[in-house]
């Protein structure tokens, strides 16, 4: 046990704390019982600051698997892909957040339903559902089983365990409302968390000269992990491919992940209107910022401080171990809101998708009540099964970040291509949506296989640009017109208030700095 009493004795405090928090913003009114509204959506009444948790990484495992990047031998920081999103949120924010709200859907894929058909919505839904089961919450309860394995000692199966309970506890029977309102004292914890490790972990390499001295250190000894823009002749050019990283395919990870994610965009569905959504998404974006701070830099610091890790996924649990009592459990605490926090969103998007684009669709005529009922189960279920096959999916991965984007990219393209020209281009027709899907899936699983050295990001950039081609060329030999779900941008007011333009505008001006620095 590498935890003392005060550290034991602050994560008691938080767990059951939040537990008591979640069911008490979830109360409801007298004589008034959950409709899907209210649990799929907070009753479409949450304020902005309800929403950023969820939008930044930095409540997903990729706080733990980014902190990994470094570690490993041809390791760079994936500041690129971080800073990236930033902008990408802003993108989300002005141009998609106001259709989806216009539309006034619960998910992305009855999104599809309204302008493709049934077909689209369904194979979207499956998708989902099998991303969100068997590789995001199987990967969310494995970094955090291994991180409290390095803190506590406790065995990775009851450390499963524990964390589908304490996930199901606070947020089963609130829903969204549970999770989103708690998400307050989330958010302070884990930015002060990711704050106190970088800080601490510079400081220990600069012998208590203090964290900037420690900064200058690390850029000293490692400045190749501090590289933006990488040469082909790099070792990380397959990781990092050069101005890739700025046009190329990862424009599209980002659109599919920031722009039509279930998990992602629920709370901007939930908010009140859609400037308290837009709100949201700025301060989003200016946390995605801090994500090298509270993430990256831990990372690097560990190739000094613990070089001989077995496994990369093991860094972020390594520098906590090297905090003093007090500190230790509270940014213990951090983590475990991260991952708690990640679980419940998911098992929510689940819940919602599943209830709302299939057992809807199966019996339509299912009353409010019983189709909140549904949705319980349904989270109740998913996350069971999640942690039933944490272990046989990911034990044979060294790294867990390793086996989402294996997992996830074969169908990204097709997801970006099918909502972009379907927003975009009246014409496109389901039958192009079903094409582009094949067409993903396929040239994904050739270029896998026959040309392994194809950077991941530009391999994700050429399927994207095949797949848009493929719906052209599908909409054009059906020779159909304007299809009936056909978006009408004119209809769509895509102002924006003058906060969020001087956001975007800081946002922006801030990446330009970042890149100048570190081109």
């Amino acid at each position: 046990m590498n935890l003392a009493s005060i550290d034991i004795a602050i994560l008691c405090i938080y767990a059951s704390g939040l537990v008591v928090l979640a069911q008490w913003v979830s109360r409801e009114r007298q004589g008034h019982a959950k409709d899907t509204q209210d649990y799929f959506l907070a009753g479409k009444a949450l304020p902005w600051w309800a929403m950023p948790l969820l939008l930044p990484p930095i409540s997903q495992p990729n706080r733990l698997s980014a902190c990994r990047v470094p570690v490993m031998p041809s390791g760079s920081p994936s500041r690129p892909n971080e800073w990236m999103a930033a902008i990408t949120l802003i993108i989300v924010g002005k141009f998609f957040v106001p259709i989806y709200l216009k539309h006034g859907i619960y998910t992305m894929p009855q999104f599809l339903r309204q302008r493709y058909d049934d077909k689209v919505c369904t194979l979207l839904a499956f998708f989902w559902l099998g991303v969100y089961i068997f590789v995001n919450l199987t990967s969310i309860l494995w970094l955090g089983a291994l991180a409290i394995n390095s803190m506590t000692g406790l065995g990775l199966i009851p450390g499963l365990i524990f964390l589908g309970v304490f996930s199901v506890a606070y947020s089963l029977y609130g829903g969204l409302k549970a999770v989103a309102l708690t998400d307050i004292v989330q958010v302070v914890l884990l930015v002060s968390g990711g704050l106190i490790i970088a800080w601490y972990t510079l400081d220990l390499i600069s012998d208590g000269a203090g964290a900037v001295a420690g900064f200058q250190i690390l850029t000293e000894r490692m400045p190749e992990k501090f590289d933006m823009i990488l040469s082909p002749d790099s070792k990380n050019y397959r990781n990092l491919p050069g101005i890739s990283v700025l046009v190329g395919g990862m424009w599209i990870m980002n659109l599919s992940y920031w722009g039509f994610n279930q998990y992602i965009i629920q709370r901007a569905l939930g908010a009140k209107n859609v400037r308290e959504a837009q709100r949201g998404i700025v301060f989003a974006a200016f946390l995605k910022l801090l994500m090298p701070v509270l993430v990256v830099l831990p990372g690097m610091a560990a190739v000094i401080l613990a070089p001989s890790l077995e496994k990369p996924d093991q860094a972020y649990p390594a520098m906590m171990n090297l905090l003093p009592p007090g500190l230790k459990g509270l940014v213990f605490a951090a983590l475990i809101a991260a991952i708690v926090a990640s679980l419940a969103s998911k098992i929510n998007s689940i819940s919602t998708i599943f209830t709302m684009d299939i057992y809807k669709k199966a019996k339509p005529a299912a009353p409010q009540h019983h189709l909140v009922k549904v949705g319980r189960i349904t989270g109740l279920l998913a996350i069971l099964i999640a942690i039933i096959v944490t272990k046989p999916l990911l034990g044979k991965f060294d790294q867990a970040f390793q086996y989402i984007q294996e997992f996830t990219g074969f169908f990204t393209p097709a997801v970006v291509a099918i909502f972009v020209t379907g927003i975009f281009w009246k014409r496109a027709t389901p039958n192009s949506a079903i094409a582009s899907a094949i067409m993903s899936v396929g040239l994904s699983t050739v270029f896998w296989r026959c040309w392994p050295a194809l950077p991941f990001m530009d391999r994700v950039g050429i399927v994207f640009l095949c797949c848009v081609a493929a719906m052209v060329a599908v909409t054009l030999l059906e020779r159909k017109g304007r299809q009936p779900g056909a978006i009408e941008l004119k209809d769509i007011d895509f102002s924006t208030s003058g906060g969020f333009n001087a956001g975007g505008l800081a946002v922006t001006l801030i990446l330009v700095a970042l890149y100048a620095t570190w081109w």
